[in-house]
């Protein structure tokens, strides 16, 4: 039987050795450095979570384009039709001589149905064209800035009378001033 000397001993020695083992395993994960896997799992997770979200985004953004491009070049092409002609003096000021304007215009249509919706409302067309061109002095036609609001008040005021339907623009054929 041992002594309690040598029971006490062992008992030290052993807990020498746990001490040792305990100060080894301390130092050992902290000169490996060792990730745990609870942060590895969660950073996969991420990493999956993103490209999920970038995938969607992709398909949710993006997907949808070739077919818009394929439809995008089956455009149908514009309706145009033609207006009579206008002839109107311009508004003078003063003793100047009076001067003409004569405009062919045509209306460029979004599809065929329409020109059989504006064709009943032609002298309502015409009429609004008659009053505003007359009301024009031959200053308002200079430059092509001046064509240019020219164009955009007819496209106006053409859309005002057949609303609810509407033309795309309004094109000149020919424009005199005399």
């Amino acid at each position: 039987m041992a002594t309690k000397n040598e029971t006490q001993a062992d008992a030290k020695d052993a807990e020498a050795e746990v001490e040792d083992a305990g100060e080894e395993a301390t130092e050992a994960p902290v000169a490996k450095r060792r990730l745990p896997l609870k942060l590895i799992l969660i950073a996969v997770a991420g990493v999956v979570a993103l490209g999920a979200i970038g995938g969607g985004a992709y398909f949710f953004f993006f997907a949808g384009r070739g077919e818009a491009a394929v439809a995008a070049n089956v455009v149908k092409p514009p309706v145009f039709m033609d207006m009579p002609d206008v002839l109107v003096n311009l508004s003078s000021s003063g003793g100047d001589r009076t001067q003409y304007l004569k405009v062919k215009v045509v209306l460029e249509l979004p599809n065929r149905s329409e020109e059989a919706q504006i064709q009943p409302l032609m002298p309502r067309l015409m009429d609004a064209f008659q009053t505003y061109l007359r009301e024009l002095r031959p200053t308002d036609l200079d430059g092509s800035a001046g064509l240019y609001r020219l164009k955009e008040e007819l496209t106006r005021r053409v859309n005002i009378a057949i609303a609810p339907s509407r033309i795309n623009a309004v094109l000149f054929k020919e424009i005199v001033v005399q």
